[in-house]
Parts: C-alpha cells; sequence; structure tokens
C-alpha cells in the first residue's frame, strides 16, 4: 500500500501547528497503525528529520497511552479498537490520512500527537480510590455482590483512560471518563463509606480542569474503545444529586 498521510507537527506546547504531507510506500496491511508511523519515524530519522512524537506503551489496547484522530474520529474508523489495534487493513491502497492529536482545552498539545492528560490523574486523585483499609483480600463470597451489579462494575472498569471520549465530545467533556470511575467503585461494597463524597469531589475537580459540559451527544460512548455505555452518566448524575441533597446545598454550589 502507498499512503499519503497529513500529520499535525508542533514543536511544543507554545509553538504554532500544522499540518504536513508524507509519503509511506510498501505499506503491508497486516501492519498496526503504530507500526506503520512507526516505518515512517524510521525514514524521517534515517534522513536526518525530526521523526512525530506520538504517545503508545502497551500496544496490545490495555494501558490507554495511545491515542490520535485519524480522519475526525478517535482511535480512527473501527469501532471498539484503539489506534494500536487498528490495521492498515482498514485503509485503501493510495488512501490519504489526516493524523491529529485529541483537540480539547484540558489536554494540551506537548509535541506533535502527544497531549497532557494529567488532567485525569487529579480527577483520579480527587476521589477515584478506597482508602478505607481492608486488611488482605477477603474470601471471594463473603461478600456477596448482586450479578446485575457486578457485571456494571466490570463494564465501568473496563475504561483505560484513553481521553477518546474527550476528542470525540463536541464540549470537550470528560463526563464518560468521570462516571465510569465514580460508578465501578459506587457499585461495590468496598466503595460505599466514600460514595458520597467521590462523587461531589471527582466532579468539582474535573469542572476545575475545564473539561466542558455533558449535553449527552454520545459521541463519547461511539468512539470508546471499550465500549462504556451512556447509561453510566446516568448512573453519576443520579448519585451526584444524592449526594449534594444529603449535604444540604444545591448541586454545583458546594
Amino acid at each position: 500500500m502507498n499512503l499519503t498521510l497529513r500529520i499535525w507537527r508542533q514543536s511544543g506546547p507554545a509553538d504554532p501547528g500544522r499540518m504536513v504531507s508524507y509519503q509511506v510506500s510498501d505499506v503491508s496491511p497486516d501492519m498496526s497503525f503504530l507500526e506503520m508511523l512507526d516505518v515512517l519515524n524510521e525514514r524521517l530519522t534515517l534522513d536526518g528529520a525530526e521523526p512525530v512524537a506520538f504517545d503508545h506503551d502497551c500496544r496490545e489496547g490495555i494501558c490507554g497511552a495511545c491515542g490520535m484522530v485519524v480522519n475526525g474520529v478517535p482511535h480512527g474508523p473501527e469501532r471498539a479498537t484503539t489506534i494500536c489495534q487498528l490495521h492498515m487493513r482498514h485503509f485503501s491502497d493510495g488512501q490519504t490520512i489526516d493524523i491529529e492529536p485529541w483537540r480539547a482545552r484540558a489536554f494540551p498539545v506537548m509535541k506533535d500527537l502527544v497531549v497532557d492528560r494529567s488532567a485525569f490523574d487529579r480527577i483520579i486523585a480527587a476521589g477515584g480510590y478506597i482508602s478505607v483499609p481492608t486488611g488482605s483480600a477477603p474470601e471471594a463470597h463473603s461478600q456477596p455482590v448482586p450479578k446485575v451489579d457486578a457485571d456494571a462494575a466490570f463494564e465501568s472498569a473496563a475504561c483505560i483512560g484513553c481521553g477518546a471520549c474527550v476528542a470525540a465530545c463536541p464540549n470537550g467533556s470528560s463526563m464518560l471518563f468521570t462516571a465510569a470511575k465514580v460508578t465501578h467503585l459506587s457499585l461495590l461494597p468496598q466503595g460505599q463509606p466514600e460514595r458520597s463524597g467521590r462523587v461531589l469531589d471527582m466532579v468539582a475537580q474535573q469542572d476545575l480542569e475545564g473539561f466542558g459540559g455533558c449535553t449527552n451527544m454520545g459521541e463519547c460512548t461511539a468512539v470508546c474503545p471499550k465500549g462504556i455505555p451512556l447509561s453510566t452518566i446516568g448512573r453519576l448524575n443520579r448519585d451526584y444529586l444524592k449526594a449534594a441533597s444529603s449535604r444540604g446545598g444545591e448541586p454545583g454550589t458546594d
């Protein structure tokens, strides 16, 4: 396959960026998208040019490190697939492919396709954990959990924090991410003691980070590589309203 790549190049956070075109030839349909970029970067390095910076780690669709917008779609054209698991057989010979970083105010571009997603870490630090000492792992059947709750908790826990939901949202909202992190703990017995404070604190931190508000467009779920449903946000909203009411204040005023 021979391809034309139009890639966002930006030297640093304060520098202007632009789309730069590259020709890549002899691309195997069995290559992953990142392997194709590796081929481009090897050629650029041999030519004495600056390689394209992009995030990656496990390349197995597990860690959530990789992330880029391909032809306007976060993680590319295949549903429920991370960019590292997207293969070149889903593109056509001679095709032009636009590659851009996540676009969101809370995800500033650091270089080329690399963005700063540390805002997610700060949301987690605000309450996405269980601080109550539990000792050693309990016996599996000592705390029965209804199957419907266990399934929903595992569904939310599948979130890898890649940020595709933010990049796809017209508002730049991170509600699907925050909802997944809140929900998977709120459905389990261990998460109950801190349930109210967790949702209030994490949503407050999300707002401080500059993410936009959720208007239920559903674009987040369409690009989520783990298929986390929009109903997860509904769970967060219910928890938030209940917690805000029990704290004696109006939602958004605490």
